[in-house]
């Protein structure tokens, strides 16, 4: 992605002193430029999406003048700020040119230090934009279904949630238990963010000592202490200008909790042993598994941080409730783990996924990862191996099991292609419909996992 320092300042101007003083000025102000002699280069460049940070043009022109440029400019997908410069008496026009869309403009004749404060705040406007369209595009595209599989209400809704808060630099509050996938989260909202090319650094609350927090969260100088042989930087430094994940942090003692506290606050951390006061500014997604209101008001968690944290919170649900999920999840993790061990994946039986979505799973998605690799190690699955498997009750019961395990089977393989999986299973559509809608599998749940070489188009 380009920054409002690469992107470059497109000048067009039919006269060429004009054009070499500007363009000098401007790259004296380490702004970098391009320079055209009339409007029908500097368009046709735009067309073939070379990167432009600001057009700045002149009015009046041979051929396609000023305002025509700026009429064709907005005419374009995603275009530039343009700037207009215009002689004297032409204020009226320009005023006119800014409600069809114009930036902004300047007045002949006008100091070099006027058009580059200017093409500053332009450029800051442009990075935005294209910033925003990343964001939305990269939403658009799937990605966060394709993080947070599942089509359960409760993981449709965190898509949702997390959709509206990864554009926006305010703090977040996961809860959830141990396992529910707080840190896959948590790079969600940094990944789909404002800072995602700056660095998402994740901290362990309940694994430090407690003497070690201070220095690990706002660092300390050489000397600081015994044993500090060298400067260190500390998290919250080190993650300045992107996310700081704060797991388990109703671990953190209530003097470390004061200093983070005011951290936030004033947006700057001194590290121990230094008098020097350091600015950051990042988004704080903190993760705990206990309930901090009920922790502050027995004062074992400052009730202030707890507010400065939990701008918005987001409530993970467990596995349990979200039972309809659990055979693609399964799947996924099979073929994780398959990869990671170059192992064949194995076919889960009807009677298998049916013990699996029985689970309690207090382990979550961490349990169930481990799960699916002892399964394609072809080891035993811990709480499977006293014959839940093969006791599966009624007839009935288990022409369901195995009735399921075919049609989810059938839908995975061909990526919820529907008219696939009604020519494999020789299904007319309205049968279909109605066995998809009696074990609850949607079409939705499916549409990533389409095995290449078995899956047919791929439905509108």
């Amino acid at each position: 992605m380009p920054t409002e320092d690469t992107l470059p300042v497109w000048l067009v101007d039919d006269d060429p002193d004009v054009r070499e003083s500007l363009s000098q000025w401007l790259d004296v102000s380490d702004l970098a430029v391009r320079t055209f002699d009339a409007a029908a280069p500097a368009l046709e460049a735009l067309r073939d999406d070379a990167p432009c940070g600001v057009l700045v043009s002149d009015v009046k022109m041979p051929g396609m003048d000023g305002l025509a440029l700026l009429d064709t400019v907005q005419a374009l997908e995603a275009p530039p700020p343009v700037v207009l410069m215009t002689g004297h008496g032409d204020v009226p026009m320009a005023v006119a040119a800014m409600q069809a869309g114009c930036w902004d403009f300047v007045e002949k004749p006008f100091a070099p230090e006027r058009l580059e404060e200017c093409v500053r705040r332009a450029l800051q406007q442009r990075r935005l934009a294209l910033e925003n369209d990343r964001l939305r595009r990269a939403l658009r595209e799937g990605d966060l279904a394709g993080r947070l599989l599942g089509q359960a209400p409760a993981m449709v809704a965190l898509r949702q949630q997390l959709a509206t808060l990864a554009p926006v630099r305010a703090n977040v509050l996961v809860q959830g238990e141990t396992g529910s996938g707080k840190e896959v989260v948590a790079r969600c909202l940094h990944d789909f963010g404002p800072g995602a090319e700056a660095p998402f650094v994740a901290l362990n609350c309940g694994a430090l000592a407690p003497e070690l927090i201070e220095s690990e969260l706002f660092g300390h100088e050489k000397g600081a202490f015994t044993g500090a042989n060298a400067r260190r930087i500390g998290r919250l430094e080190h993650a300045s200008g992107g996310t700081l994940f704060l797991d388990e942090v109703e671990s953190l003692p209530l003097s470390a909790q004061v200093k983070l506290l005011r951290a936030l606050q004033e947006g700057e951390i001194t590290p121990l042993g230094s008098n020097a006061v350091r600015p950051v500014e990042l988004r704080v997604v903190a993760a705990a598994k206990a309930d901090l209101q009920a922790m502050a008001r027995e004062g074992r968690f400052r009730e202030d941080l707890y507010y400065r944290l939990a701008i918005t919170e987001l409530q993970l649900p467990p596995l349990r409730e979200r039972r309809e999920d659990i055979a693609v999840l399964f799947s996924h993790f099979c073929r994780q783990a398959a990869a990671v061990h170059e192992r064949d994946v194995p076919e889960a039986s009807p009677a298998l996924l049916q013990a699996l979505e029985q689970q309690d799973w207090p382990g979550n998605l961490r349990q169930m990862r481990n799960a699916a690799t002892r399964f394609v190690l072809g080891l035993e699955i811990p709480g499977l191996e006293d014959g839940e498997v093969a006791e599966l009750g009624s007839l009935n019961a288990q022409v369901a099991a195995f009735e399921c395990s075919l049609l989810r089977a059938a839908l995975g393989r061909h990526g919820g292609n529907i008219q696939a999986v009604m020519e494999e299973l020789e299904l007319p559509r309205r049968t279909l419909n109605q066995k998809m809608l009696k074990h609850g599998l949607r079409r939705e749940a499916f549409l990533d996992l389409a095995d290449p070489e078995s899956a047919g188009p791929s439905e509108p």
